[in-house]
């Protein structure tokens, strides 16, 4: 990588939206304030990006990254359509343009040679790594290397679930160290293999619309039986982020259904409902269902949601 240790790495978000913003944030909140980040189970990598290059597509999107970083003391340029400069001058880039655009992102003339000797980090949905390294260089030696990496919705309040595909072959120690420091910045991560991929988006991409939806219903049921809505809903959501964080300190959740079901009380009586609604069926189907509509996607199948099931 170009910059030396004390120097630190440059670092650039090709293609800075919502997503990368925060993941942006999230870094400079951690260079800022170094306790910042609780979700940290690694170590520091011998070099961490201290320069930082963001590349949009008009003025008004550049606006809105000066306006949401305004308060980091940061050497952060914001480029408008110059993206050959931006990867020129980068160690580490994190692809985050929409993902039918990666082709004339990474296609535009230059940013092959730019990407050179580099490390290629993409958030794109549904775009598997390889399909980036065939469309870069064929059947040719590649000559960077090509992570992806699954954040969620959640990296805006740092509390994301970043599933990280191992590469083949597998990345240096010091590559492997900055990937994993870089989303620790947003949340919790883990490695999966890239097969694992889809039904990642499936859990954790599609997930919290799903977790939305169940609290939206709760939310609503308190509401129908005389609750305020904004209470409601607050409650519901606080009761979400306790179970969470009570399954997340190794709680087993049927233990913990459990210890809350005593026998002829209010909440076994709420849980048969569910039971003889299918609710369980149902919320696994919708992952199930989600990890097919992604893999079909991944492929550049178009309409998939209307094409999965034959009418009765």
């Amino acid at each position: 990588m170009a910059q030396s240790k004390q120097e630190g790495l440059t670092m650039t978000f090709l293609g800075c939206g919502t997503l990368g913003t925060a993941i942006l944030a999230g870094i400079l909140s951690s260079i800022q304030t170094p306790d910042s980040t609780a979700n940290s189970t690694s170590s520091e990598p011998p070099q961490i990006p201290t320069r930082f290059f963001t590349t949009v597509r008009s003025s008004t999107s550049a606006q809105k990254i000066k306006t949401a970083l305004s308060s980091y003391d940061a050497d952060v340029t914001v480029l408008t359509n110059d993206n050959l400069k931006a990867v020129q001058e980068a160690d580490v880039i994190l692809l985050g343009c929409k993902p039918y655009m990666f082709k004339d992102v990474l296609g535009a003339d230059g940013i092959k040679d730019a990407l050179k000797g580099k490390m290629l980090v993409s958030i794109l949905a549904g775009v598997p790594s390889k399909q980036i390294e065939e469309f870069l260089y064929g059947s040719e030696e590649p000559l960077c290397r090509i992570v992806r990496a699954m954040p969620n919705t959640a990296s805006l309040v740092r509390e994301s679930m970043t599933v990280i595909a191992n590469p083949e072959p597998a990345l240096s120690e010091t590559q492997s160290a900055l990937v994993q420091w870089i989303f620790e910045r947003i949340g919790r991560v883990v490695r999966l293999p890239p097969a694992a991929m889809d039904a990642s988006t499936a859990l954790c991409g599609s997930g919290p619309a799903f977790m939305a939806l169940v609290l939206e219903a709760m939310a609503d049921g308190a509401v129908a039986m005389g609750l305020p809505r904004a209470e409601a809903q607050m409650m519901a959501a606080q009761t979400m982020r306790g179970t969470a964080a009570l399954v997340l300190n190794g709680e087993h959740p049927a233990l913990l259904r459990d210890k809350v079901s005593t026998p002829g009380g209010c909440t076994i009586g709420g849980l048969m409902v569910l039971e003889e609604g299918a609710v369980r069926g149902k919320v696994a189907r919708a992952v199930r269902e989600a990890t097919v509509v992604a893999s079909q996607l991944g492929k550049g199948v178009q309409g998939v949601n209307g094409t999965r099931f034959v009418p009765q």
